[in-house]
């Protein structure tokens, strides 16, 4: 369904007030557009409550074969590319390779989600992932000795994912109510969570039986889940979104609403800071899993397995949550900044695991909270320039901030990167807390105390 760095895509998405919202500060606790559903039921649920959606079941059923299958082939090519070149740097090439349509194209797929109708834009970007992860199989399978085909194959698929990924976020916004937007999207990280984990787990065990041009084709057939989902979910169930208008300047148009909109700007950057020098953890914990913890390969791996069970268990605590709010943001924010800070104070494996667990449950939180606030508080006309915009945000992060950290590794050491990083998003979230708190005309101890904690200017 999506790549993974095409989050918004995976987590469906619901409607936007009708009305677009004036270039100023929104509610941070504006209730999603609609009043949440059982407040007074059981824990669960509320936990599950998209569940409750025919289409959403679908939708959800659908993510986590195809999430599988993206994670099986992000392993097979990381394989593939080291196996032929020996080179780690190689592997990284590829990933630039996907990631680099996203920050070209990004608006353009946003502007093309807004104004055609999303159903056979997803089922034409799902057949043109298929042939893509085809291609891949059939390169595998004839023995390639050049990685020019794969990394002409990553450019292809960043392309589709460029042009494809808005529209598929944006028919994620038919499939639940505007009120279970939060609690969708939390449900879609933690699919993408466990998606992530099955797929790397089978990969591994798979690829000595059918190679990596088999997981490529397992891949391939994933897509077509997805397309099946889609064939069967329930017209009258879906909440169909208001389209733009057919027009020249749509894409500078979603970059005028973007700037002319001044919490969402602070959003975007802290989003930013935060996903650059708060996240990129691949990078750390390789790093101090070699130099001060001493652990090697094998500690790297129950690192990775304690961040990814933090995501999972973030997913479920956003899920369970009856709002998302900005408050929520820049909190989890601030908090998980400072976690991140006392991580490169931790003496060992297992403490430094212990506080890797929570830093990735709060990555979780803010990536969920981000998300829904800027697509629940922008027009559904630009929806689709929205999401595109939290993509180009999230591939901007990934690209800077992995070798800024790396650099930050190298030249003071893992510790002090990892310090560096905490104490860039405890200031970035006090900064972020501030203007907003200046956009609604409040002092920042009243709108620490006050709800809501924005207000319309």
């Amino acid at each position: 369904m999506s790549t993974p760095s095409a989050a918004p895509s995976a987590a469906p998405a619901a409607p936007a007030p009708a009305a677009p919202p004036a270039p100023s500060a929104v509610s941070a606790s504006s209730a999603e557009a609609a009043p949440e559903p059982h407040r007074s039921s059981s824990r669960a649920s509320v936990t599950f409550r998209a569940f409750r959606h025919h289409n959403y079941r679908l939708w959800a059923g659908a993510d986590v074969v195809s999430v599988t299958g993206t994670w099986m082939q992000v392993l097979g090519v990381n394989w593939l590319v080291l196996s032929m070149t020996g080179s780690a740097t190689s592997v990284g090439i590829s990933l630039v390779m996907q990631a680099l349509p996203t920050l070209l194209l990004g608006m353009w797929g946003g502007a093309l989600a807004d104004r055609l109708p999303t159903r056979p834009v997803v089922v034409g970007a799902q057949l043109a992932q298929a042939a893509l992860a085809a291609v891949l199989a059939v390169v595998a399978l004839t023995g390639a000795e050049s990685v020019a085909p794969i990394y002409a194959v990553a450019l292809a698929g960043g392309v589709v994912s460029a042009l494809g990924g808005p529209a598929l976020g944006r028919f994620g916004a038919e499939v639940v109510p505007p009120g279970d937007l939060p609690n969708a999207m939390a449900l879609g990280s933690v699919i993408n969570s466990a998606g992530r984990i099955l797929g790397m787990s089978l990969a591994g065990a798979l690829v000595p039986v059918i190679g990596t041009g088999g997981l490529f084709a397992v891949n391939a057939a994933s897509f077509f889940v997805v397309i099946a989902a889609v064939a069967v979910m329930r017209r009258d169930e879906l909440h169909p979104l208001g389209a733009a208008e057919r027009q020249p300047g749509a894409v500078r148009e979603g970059l005028a609403y973007v700037l002319r909109t001044p919490w969402l700007v602070v959003v975007l950057a802290l989003s930013l800071v935060l996903g650059s020098l708060g996240r990129n953890y691949q990078v750390t914990m390789a790093a101090m899993s070699a130099g001060p913890l001493g652990a090697g390969a094998a500690g790297y791996g129950l690192l990775s397995t304690a961040f990814a069970v933090g995501t999972v268990v973030g997913g479920f605590l956003a899920a369970a949550r009856p709002r998302l709010t900005i408050r929520l943001l820049l909190v989890t924010g601030a908090v998980t900044g400072v976690a991140q800070a006392l991580s490169g104070l931790m003496p060992g494996l297992w403490a430094f695991a212990s506080v890797m667990l929570p830093i990735a449950a709060g990555a979780v939180v803010i990536d969920t909270t981000v998300s829904a606030r800027a697509q629940l508080d922008s027009p559904e006309a630009m929806r689709g320039r929205v999401i595109a915009a939290l993509g180009i945000v999230g591939a901007g992060a990934g690209a800077l901030g992995g070798p800024l950290l790396g650099w930050f590794s190298d030249a003071f050491g893992p510790r002090a990167a990892l310090e560096i990083g905490g104490v860039s998003c405890v200031a970035a979230s006090l900064l972020a807390a501030a203007v907003l708190a200046r956009l609604s005309g409040r002092t920042l101890w009243q709108a620490a105390w006050a709800r809501p904690l924005l207000r319309s200017a």
